[in-house]
């Protein structure tokens, strides 16, 4: 068979990090009381996630939902509409037993909050939410200037198991060319205060595809990662994303570096990031994210996040029942963000307890998010399982993308005698190609026709 490069699917299409994406998400008729969604759910193990939408600077490649600074008294208000939130939402679970397996503290960047503030924030978890969260593992996000001695006690003290700092490159010229200003001296400094923490897990987070990287400079950050011995490393792709400090800038790059010139180097930088960590010995978990298989594990939660729900607070947070997702208004453009998050502490407790921007989930749907949260783990799915759940064969219901992957050579064909799904090594190379592939017609056509803002 003669393969035509122009032909190829690109290997940098989306990283699905949860399916549908906010982009597929609209407004809710009639916006449906939470009390009603959460009618009948499982709620046995809950995974609860409490987002911050501050940052003290914003990386040229970040789409996130977040705003830089926080002028006086707004994280008080916002912790305010949280524990309202909170309130409102646990209210609406109902009054049966609820139990959460798992929590994270995302944004943003939670450590933003002051040392009392975050002391606020788990307090809001624990008392007002019902979450244990020294009995739970507990994953909360930092950047090297905020991880400070003082916020980290906080957090070591409340039960975090997990803190993940977003370095990108020790490189300084690499860190300033993806508009991350930051030196590698105060990187190294906030990595010591992380291990004086004596947290269980710390991830340090790295991107490769930055202008004027090599395998060169690519090697110097993940050895000097590597130097810390973490527990966890996640490798991330560029990507440069519209209304993005990038984005803004995409007209100002050089013509030469076409997209396919950019996805090659990608692919050749991962494929050797890859090969440098499992070398020395990290297992691979996903196409980001590798583990130290000697390091002690962090205390095992039972959510599984194909089946079980999860209770997003704050105003950029979803909320995952088996049938509806659900958050609030979604924006990448700093004005449009700062009206979302004045909106969001400016509402009364009793706004809450509604869904107002989301997607119902259908049988299809639900099929789709359990292959595609499962395939894109390098373990992959047991089909079993699947059948269990759904009544068919995943090889039935996603036939025609199966085949295109067994064609590509993106599956493990000695996985399948073992009963399970599972990406080749050129498989998981590909999985932001591999997870759009199974984006439903609805959903593709929803995420295009989004208006962005």
């Amino acid at each position: 068979m003669t393969t035509h490069t122009t032909a190829a699917p690109r290997p940098y299409e989306s990283y699905v990090y949860a399916y549908p994406h906010k982009t597929a998400y609209r407004k809710l008729p009639g916006r449906p009381a939470l009390r009603d969604l959460w009618a009948g759910e499982a709620k046995d193990a809950l995974s609860l996630y409490l987002h911050i939408p501050f940052c003290e600077v914003r990386c040229g490649f970040c789409n996130l939902f977040t705003r830089i600074g926080a002028p006086d008294g707004l994280t008080t208000a916002y912790l305010d509409a949280l524990e309202r939130q909170a309130r409102a939402v646990r209210g609406a679970l109902g009054d049966g037993p609820v139990r959460f397996a798992a929590a994270a503290f995302g944004g943003g960047t939670p450590t933003f909050l002051t040392a009392a503030e975050l002391t606020r924030l788990c307090d809001i978890a624990e008392h007002t939410a019902g979450a244990d969260l020294r009995a739970v593992p507990l994953s909360v996000e930092a950047s090297p200037a905020t991880a400070t001695a003082d916020r980290l006690a906080v957090l070591a003290e409340r039960g975090t198991t997990r803190l993940s700092l977003g370095v990108q490159s020790f490189v300084d010229t690499e860190a300033r060319s993806a508009v991350r200003p930051q030196r590698r001296a105060d990187v190294e400094a906030a990595l010591g205060r992380i291990r004086d923490a004596a947290i269980p897990v710390m991830n340090i987070d790295l991107i490769y595809g930055i202008d004027g990287q090599t395998e060169s400079s690519w090697r110097r950050s993940l050895e000097a990662a590597l130097a810390w011995r973490p527990e966890e490393l996640y490798l991330y792709p560029l990507y440069v994303r519209p209304l993005t400090g990038l984005g803004r800038r995409t007209a100002d790059l050089p013509e030469p570096l076409s997209d396919r010139a950019w996805d090659e180097q990608r692919l050749r930088l991962y494929r050797y990031g890859r090969d440098v960590l499992l070398d020395a010995g990290y297992q691979q978990v996903s196409m980001r994210m590798f583990r130290r298989p000697s390091a002690a594990a962090p205390t095992a939660g039972d959510h599984a996040c194909q089946t079980d729900g999860m209770v997003g607070l704050g105003c950029g947070a979803r909320s995952y029942t088996s049938a509806v997702h659900y958050s609030f208004d979604y924006a990448v453009d700093m004005r449009e963000i700062r009206t979302i998050v004045d909106d969001y502490v400016a509402r009364p407790e009793a706004d809450f307890a509604h869904a107002e921007y989301g997607r119902p989930m259908d049988p299809d749907e639900a099929r789709r998010r359990h292959l595609i949260q499962s395939l894109l783990q390098a373990e992959g799915m047991d089909t079993a399982g699947y059948e269990a759940r759904f009544g068919s064969s995943p090889r039935d219901d996603f036939a025609a993308e199966l085949a295109a992957f067994d064609a590509a050579g993106w599956l493990a064909a000695e996985a399948a005698t073992a009963g399970r799904l599972r990406l080749s090594p050129e498989g998981l190379a590909h999985s932001d190609a591999v997870g759009p592939a199974l984006f439903s017609p609805a959903v593709r056509a929803a995420m295009t026709d989004y208006e962005r803002k």
